[in-house]
């Protein structure tokens, strides 16, 4: 065999191992001032992605159903890792997740979690893998990032009752979001209207964070951009770009 086509071929083994060079679809918003904020324009699959609330039960309900609303979206059987299932199915349901694609791992530790996730990330076909945890390392981040890409199952770990003020610990996610209530639009009738969130990007690689206030999912996981508001830059500002 030629020199040349030996090391032709170690590049693109190196390559592979690294995550160079490999396409995976994204989700799309579809929301232009979203989408334009994010590598490839949307959710990268075979990545690694964060999600938060924070303990108020309004915020931790507004996360789970933004989440679910992103994986209603994808195809494939979505594994849901977590200590314990206390998840409410029908929530989900409403986000356009069925009940039917979400297969539970109650693992009942944050390592048992990971460990479950990186299992599952293994099986390329899967419309996504989440694991709802408290904390983790560096290297466990990038683990679960190495594994998403080498499968292109996108990866999310879901930070349930997240402090706001909690200090991020360093991590090889390609995004993290935190999603809070807000008051929805005032309909002038005794009614409610559709949800409202604060939608926080505090991390893209790449790119800067921004926070926008946007409607929450329907009945197919899309969230809205109330035409009436305009986004806000985050509180970290935009002068500094997110590793």
């Amino acid at each position: 065999m030629r020199e040349a086509t030996v090391l032709d071929q170690l590049r693109a083994h190196i390559a592979q191992i690294e995550g160079k060079g490999v396409c995976h679809a994204t989700t799309p918003f579809g929301i232009e001032a979203i989408d334009s904020r994010l590598p490839g324009g949307g959710i990268a699959g075979g990545a690694l992605h964060e999600v938060a609330g924070s303990p108020d039960l309004a915020d931790d309900a507004s996360a789970t159903v933004f989440l679910a609303g992103i994986l209603a979206r994808m195809e494939g059987p979505v594994l849901w890792c977590l200590r314990w299932r206390d998840l409410f199915a029908p929530a989900l349901h409403l986000a356009g997740l069925h009940p039917d694609r979400v297969i539970y791992v109650e693992a009942g530790s944050d390592t048992n979690v990971l460990l479950a996730m990186e299992e599952c990330l293994r099986h390329a076909g899967i419309g996504g893998v989440v694991g709802e945890i408290g904390k983790y390392s560096t290297t466990a981040s990038k683990r679960l990032q190495l594994a998403a890409e080498a499968s292109g199952v996108p990866a999310f770990i879901f930070r349930r009752a997240s402090k706001v003020a909690q200090a991020a610990e360093g991590t090889a996610a390609i995004t993290r979001w935190r999603v809070t209530a807000s008051p929805s639009e005032d309909l002038g009738i005794p009614s409610l209207g559709r949800p409202r969130w604060q939608l926080a990007l505090e991390r893209v690689r790449g790119g800067n964070p921004h926070a926008w206030i946007v409607e929450g999912c329907d009945a197919t996981g899309r969230i809205g951009l109330p035409a009436a508001l305009v986004d806000r830059p985050a509180a970290a500002g935009d002068s500094q770009i997110a590793a």
